[in-house]
């Protein structure tokens, strides 16, 4: 047994991710896998192709730290296209081994010890641990269902002279929410009130329903220098474990930034950056088709949890939804998925994964659809049987 002095007092809060121990359930069950976020089907044959080309023209090398130059050029161009946003390539660009490492690599560049960072519960539960990483103090903030909005109030109250830092999701994991231009000027307006800087994972942004919006946070008035912007091939483009993101930022912002990834990762790898230039170049019909091809897959996930009996928040965004287990459980819900994997053969996550106190999230159960037809026809199947 390791002897307590050589565990980092650091490391003593934070568990393992609950949602990849639902993979390995759903391996060791044969169950249908509906708990962790990535596709299993295939990437874009273009996008492959061009993975392929660049390793066979021995673009296998270290790139530049912060990201090669097409790739940075590339980023740039994608949101001068989708949001008319003027960034600089060479001095507010950093590209990552994927939004886990930009989050993270974020945080520490901006944060000390007792530093307050508010993060929106439910959550993505890397942000828990992240913010454990780097000593700073977490304020939660509640989403609250079926529309999973914020109470002004609620928001205001959890700011104070200590914030460093708000990390928002939009579109969200795990509830589907996608935040307003209202929400989001509130967010904004307190960040500058009370000098904060804000955090913004839009990983899922062109995966969006029913006249959904995107706005990012960077655009808003007031906000250039004071938004860290990340991003990732990963969800868009199916490629999840490709594993190639970005942040974008100011450049004082960046500098510090770079300097922290660069002593996490060195970079991430060449020759999907040199893929990734393609990718962010294909036509707009690519994002249209993959918010419609999604849509379907909503629809049919909702369709089949009703059917199956659990009452579910309809998404507006990302590919997850969240089921109330209430009417179908008397325990809890880390015992309902074990028997739900176990059992009936299907994986999911407990909704208690996602937020600070276990107790918020017993009701829930979290879903993901960016499946196969096969495969949510079998996970139909085996929940109605």
């Amino acid at each position: 047994m390791i002897r307590e002095r050589f565990r980092a007092q650091r490391t003593h809060a934070i568990t393992e991710s609950v949602i990849r121990e639902m993979s390995r359930l759903a391996a060791k069950h044969n169950a249908v896998n509906l708990a962790q976020g990535f596709p299993d089907f295939a990437a874009p044959a273009i996008i492959k192709d061009a993975a392929q080309r660049a390793i066979a023209d021995d673009i296998n090398q270290y790139a530049i730290t912060w990201g090669a130059k097409p790739f940075r050029d590339a980023i740039a161009a994608k949101y001068k296209r989708h949001y008319a946003l003027d960034v600089d390539p060479e001095r507010e660009i950093t590209v990552t081994c994927g939004s886990t490492e930009a989050m993270i690599a974020s945080l520490l560049a901006i944060t000390n010890p007792g530093d307050e960072v508010i993060i929106f519960e439910p959550f993505y539960e890397n942000f828990g641990p992240d913010t454990m990483l780097c000593a700073a103090d977490r304020k939660f903030v509640t989403l609250h269902p079926p529309d999973w909005r914020f109470d002004p109030v609620e928001l205001r109250r959890a700011f104070s002279k200590k914030t460093k830092a708000v990390i928002i999701n939009s579109p969200g994991n795990p509830t589907g929410h996608v935040l307003d231009r209202e929400q989001l000027t509130c967010i904004a307006e307190l960040c500058q009130e009370f000098d904060a800087i804000a955090i913004t994972d839009e990983i899922y942004e062109h995966i969006l329903y029913d006249g959904a919006q995107h706005i990012p946070m960077i655009c808003l008035p007031g906000m250039r220098d004071r938004t860290l912007l990340i991003n990732s091939m990963s969800k868009t483009y199916a490629v999840t474990g490709w594993r190639v993101g970005w942040v974008l930022g100011s450049p004082d912002l960046t500098e510090s930034i770079r300097k922290v990834h660069d002593f996490l990762t060195v970079g991430a790898a060449a020759p999907l950056q040199a893929a990734g230039v393609v990718a962010l170049g294909l036509p707009d019909s690519y994002f249209t088709e993959v918010a419609a091809h999604y849509k379907d897959r909503r629809d049919r996930m909702l369709g089949m949890l009703s059917r199956a009996g659990f009452r579910c928040s309809v998404p507006r965004g990302a590919y997850y939804v969240m089921a109330d287990i209430s009417a179908l459980n008397r325990g809890d819900d880390v015992a309902f998925v074990k028997d739900l994997v176990e059992r009936v053969g299907v994986a999911a996550v407990p909704g208690s994964s996602f937020f600070s106190d276990p107790e918020l999230g017993r009701n829930w159960v979290r879903f993901c659809f960016p499946k196969k037809d096969e495969t949510l026809a079998e996970a139909e199947r085996r929940l109605l049987a």
